[in-house]
């Protein structure tokens, strides 16, 4: 993040608030937990910046412990979704962009 200049940080936070926006729509969110992982030994596998929008609704399970899949779209404790359930998430939330 430090590597960005100020008309990159701006354009990726109006990208963001699009972003919150459509997860709004489509989850029924009322909360979001913002984050990016700086430093290899911080979390950060591959060296360049990403920003995690994570959207939350009542009773979800929240972020005590790193499992996206027990607080995102579907609450609870799951395997791994398929690559069906996910396609079909992207599409909502491409359809609620505006």
């Amino acid at each position: 993040m430090e590597e960005l200049t100020e008309e990159e940080l701006i354009d990726i936070f109006a990208l963001a608030a699009l972003v919150r926006d459509a997860l709004r729509k489509s989850f029924g969110a009322e909360g979001f937990n913002y984050a990016w992982n700086e430093g290899e030994k911080y979390g950060q596998s591959v060296p360049h910046f990403h920003l995690h929008i994570v959207p939350r609704t009542p009773g979800d399970e929240g972020i005590s412990e790193y499992e996206p899949r027990k607080f995102l779209y579907r609450p609870g404790s799951r395997e791994l979704s398929s690559e069906a359930e996910l396609s079909a998430i992207a599409k909502q939330i491409r359809q609620n962009i505006s």
